[in-house]
């Protein structure tokens, strides 16, 4: 039975995003023509709207169901749909349908905007540490930096830890941390975050947070959550 609804559930993948908008564009015009009765025969185009919108929703209910035991919302829209058609009200199961179905698009969207936020936050997380140890400076790769250690950054490089500066003073871009559209001037004494840049000056800094512990990987993980709750 669970190789029977993987196949089905492959099925409803074919075509993605394109199909479903297709599908929400002709059963909206379906459900006008029914509103209006534009239709020249006899039969109801809402039809349309509960054969491309109503049964993806109704087999979804099903593979939920079978596969995990997942009573979700398209379970109780389906009981609703069959209600409908049951009792002659076409238009109404049609239109159920069809918001249902646009919901969920909004919903893909959203979670593919979240997906692609995560993937930019990877793309700034740095990858090398311009360490100095006995005033000899060697590059290692951003995750075996430890706490304490003294780190140089140069202009235009990205901050690869959380820390503090020792030395040296710059302006640093907090946009991907804080938003702020201008630099910040910083000193010695003052914290600087991984993932941010800095601008003008070079600096020497005391690792204080490193790995997952540093600003953005924690950042990472908060997106990662909002997009695992967005699933539930």
């Amino acid at each position: 039975m669970k190789i029977l609804m993987k196949k089905l559930e492959g099925i409803l993948e074919i075509g993605g995003r394109k199909r479903e908008i297709g599908f929400l564009v002709v059963s909206g015009v379906a459900l006008l023509c029914s509103l209006f009765h534009l239709f020249p025969s006899g039969l109801d185009p809402a039809w349309i709207s509960i054969v491309l919108c109503g049964i993806p929703i109704i087999l979804e209910a099903i593979i939920g169901l079978v596969m995990e035991f997942d009573i979700k919302a398209d379970v109780l829209v389906s009981l609703a749909l069959i209600a409908s058609v049951c009792i002659g009200e076409i238009f109404a199961a049609g239109e159920v349908a069809f918001i249902m179905q646009i919901g969920g698009l909004l919903e893909e969207l959203t979670v593919a905007k979240a997906r692609a936020g995560i993937e930019k936050l990877v793309h700034l997380t740095p990858q090398t540490a311009r360490i100095l140890y006995k005033d000899q400076e060697k590059m290692i790769p951003a995750k075996q930096v430890c706490i304490g250690d003294r780190i140089r950054v140069l202009p235009g490089e990205m901050i690869p830890v959380d820390g503090v500066i020792v030395s040296g003073q710059t302006s640093i871009n907090q946009a991907v941390m804080t938003g702020e559209s201008l630099p910040v001037d910083k000193t010695i004494g003052d914290k600087v975050s991984s993932g941010t840049v800095n601008q003008f000056g070079v600096f020497e800094m005391k690792a204080m947070k490193v790995g997952e512990d540093s600003s953005i990987q924690r950042m990472i993980r908060l997106v990662q959550s909002a997009d695992a709750g967005q699933k539930l």
